[in-house]
């Protein structure tokens, strides 16, 4: 092969993901989460408002 070097088995092709609730190791079953719990949390956290994009407000256009 060229061009391509061969893989380290021992290393993980990413490295590990912390959680964002609690910045524990994820895992696969959760991901990007470390557990059921943690991605309630979250979820909660969107549909309750928590979670929000600032904006600007609009500006009326009333020169007409």
């Amino acid at each position: 092969m060229v061009g391509s070097m061969p893989a380290e088995p021992d290393q993980p092709a990413t490295p590990a993901k912390r959680c964002p609730i609690c910045g524990k190791p994820a895992v696969p079953e959760a991901r990007p989460f470390c557990s059921e719990r943690c991605r309630d949390v979250d979820l909660n956290r969107w549909l309750s408002g928590s979670y929000a994009i600032p904006c600007r407000p609009e500006e009326d256009d009333d020169n007409d």
